[in-house]
């Protein structure tokens, strides 16, 4: 079996959520519907980024230490999944 990392670029967001599940919370306290979504086995962190408009590096780092949590730094013109 391989191992993970969650800091790879490549790896698909379902398999973050399914080997480190208290990351969840994290999408979730940024209003991410990432958990739960069908496209999830196909997004990488990287693209859940670029879709809800956010700091790859920033977010990365919560993930790694969710203590460090801040509100979100959405870049200007950002979409949200929602289209809004």
């Amino acid at each position: 079996m391989a191992k993970h990392d969650p800091d790879d670029p490549d790896l698909p967001l379902a398999d973050l959520f399914a080997h480190w599940p208290e990351m969840v919370a994290v999408f979730l306290a940024y209003k991410m519907l990432c958990p739960g979504c069908p496209i999830a086995p196909f997004h990488t962190v990287i693209d859940a980024c670029e879709e809800y408009g956010l700091r790859e590096q920033a977010f990365r780092a919560m993930l790694r230490d969710p203590d460090k949590a801040r509100p979100p730094q959405r870049r200007p013109g950002a979409r949200c999944a929602s289209g809004s």
